[in-house]
């Protein structure tokens, strides 16, 4: 089972595809699948739904994919997570979790165009696993309590202007992160109960049908678990929130690849999670 919202920009509404490929109308259950949908146990409604026929099969062909969640109340991001990336960047593995921010508004649609920021001749690709926060985490004690507030999973990509993230910060990488249409997600929120193991998934990017990142998450520093309780004990992670868990190596910052331009085109998957595809445009 996937969840996700689909239509114009502003306009998306809530579906949900069965196992065998089918997509049926959520809207009888909720209006959106947002914060207040995933709080309620929304994932299980959903699924009891649909095994009782209650949800109607919908005709989606032309529809755009939005962001499978709404409104995320904050978009929390790892940085040098894993340690291969951690290496090409010429950085020692951290100690700690490194913690930044996204605005929330820069998610969007997994297959909306990136714009290019004005002046930037240094934006490029992160491919990333996002964890959709269902359950409020304040000072979690173990893994099993963290893993129990993930409501599910889905591909992110991290777009980030690497002059303004380290040049222009003043210190902090906001700059560089917070730039519109900076955080593709999606194309579906994939429930936490139907991935295996979310520390053995494989992680893929492209840039003009060229290979970039090919890793998984065993090369995690700190795991989904980890990140969660750790952040916890500084911050309340509410249900909707989006927890982005840092990338593999093979991005532009390491030197052996172009910074992206207009005209370009970035792949990005993760298994079980499914594929988005963005084009460069100016801002």
């Amino acid at each position: 089972m996937e969840l996700l919202r689909l239509g114009a920009v502003g306009e998306e509404r809530p579906y949900v595809r069965a196992a065998d490929g089918t997509v049926h109308d959520l809207s009888p259950l909720t209006a959106d699948i947002d914060g207040a949908f995933l709080a309620a146990d929304g994932i299980a409604r959903a699924r009891a739904a649909l095994e009782a026929g209650e949800l109607p099969v919908a005709d989606t062909e032309g529809l755009r994919v939005g962001a499978p969640v709404a409104r995320p109340g904050a978009v929390v991001c790892i940085g040098m997570n894993y340690a291969a990336h951690a290496a090409e960047g010429g950085a020692e593995p951290p100690k700690q979790p490194i913690v930044f921010f996204k605005h929330p508004n820069t998610v969007v649609g997994p297959d909306d165009d990136v714009l290019v920021p004005r002046g930037s001749t240094k934006t490029d690709w992160e491919v990333e696993l996002a964890v959709v926060i269902g359950k409020q985490a304040r000072y979690v004690e173990t893994d099993e309590e963290a893993l129990a507030c993930v409501a599910g999973y889905a591909v992110s990509n991290d777009v980030s202007e690497r002059e303004f993230q380290l040049e222009v910060s003043g210190g902090q990488w906001s700059k560089g992160k917070c730039c519109e249409t900076f955080n593709p997600l999606g194309p579906a929120l994939v429930p936490a109960d139907e991935i295996a193991d979310v520390q053995d998934l494989r992680l893929k990017s492209w840039v003009n049908g060229e290979p970039r990142q090919d890793s998984t998450t065993q090369d995690m520093i700190f795991s989904v678990a980890a990140l969660i309780r750790d952040l916890s004990q500084f911050m309340v992670l509410s249900p909707g929130d989006i927890l982005n868990t840092g990338t593999p190596e093979g991005v532009a910052l390491s030197g052996r690849f172009p910074y992206l331009a207009p005209g370009d085109v970035m792949e990005l998957e993760i298994d079980g999670l499914g594929r988005q595809r963005q084009t460069l445009g100016k801002a």
